[in-house]
């Protein structure tokens, strides 16, 4: 009697041990693509924030600020204009 209660206990040592596995292979990717977001939201918060606390440049503005930045750059790589 001992012994087929040692083996049932190893069997379901073995079958709860299978489920662990199981369940952490599932569990880990979600748990890394929760993290991946939950970074990425606070990753947003944080330039929305410091837009919303910075200067507001309108878009003529922006099209002349880009557009001097973009003949830098051609400056910069030797790229005529």
């Amino acid at each position: 009697m001992n012994n087929a209660l040692a083996r049932g206990r190893v069997t379901e040592a073995v079958r709860n041990h299978s489920w662990s596995v199981v369940l952490q292979q599932r569990v880990g990717p979600l748990r890394q693509t929760t993290d991946a977001e939950e970074m990425e939201t606070a990753a947003l918060r944080e330039l929305l924030t410091g837009r919303h606390a910075g200067e507001f440049v309108d878009a003529g503005k922006w099209d002349a600020l880009s557009g001097a930045m973009v003949v830098n750059k051609h400056r910069a790589y030797c790229i005529p204009s």
